[in-house]
């Protein structure tokens, strides 16, 4: 089985710290549940990336992807391209309710 290496921009680790610390304000464990989840979620990139959604408009094509990533009643977006037969690159990371990508 293929194994893809993930990897991430500045932009998305820093939006990845960005929604861990508005967790954190209010609840530690919403935080590290979310981190945990968004870990798991990460796995099927690994293995999977053409599973996810394709993402709606860009020069992306078939390659400019969205992963998922449940969370409470709502849920995590991650804007990923896949790279080549060996790397995913996550570009951005969101929050469901956000307008959109930063």
């Amino acid at each position: 089985m293929r194994r893809y290496r993930v990897r991430f921009t500045q932009d998305a680790e820093k939006d990845l710290l960005r929604l861990y610390d508005f967790l954190l304000e209010n609840d530690l464990s919403a935080a590290e549940r979310a981190a945990a989840a968004v870990a798991k979620a990460i796995e099927v990139l690994e293995v999977f990336p053409f599973s996810c959604r394709k993402a709606v408009g860009g020069p992306g094509g078939p390659f400019l992807r969205e992963l998922i990533i449940p969370f409470g009643s709502s849920g995590f977006v991650a804007l990923f391209e896949i790279d080549d037969s060996r790397t995913v690159t996550i570009l951005a990371v969101r929050h469901q309710r956000e307008e959109d990508y930063h």
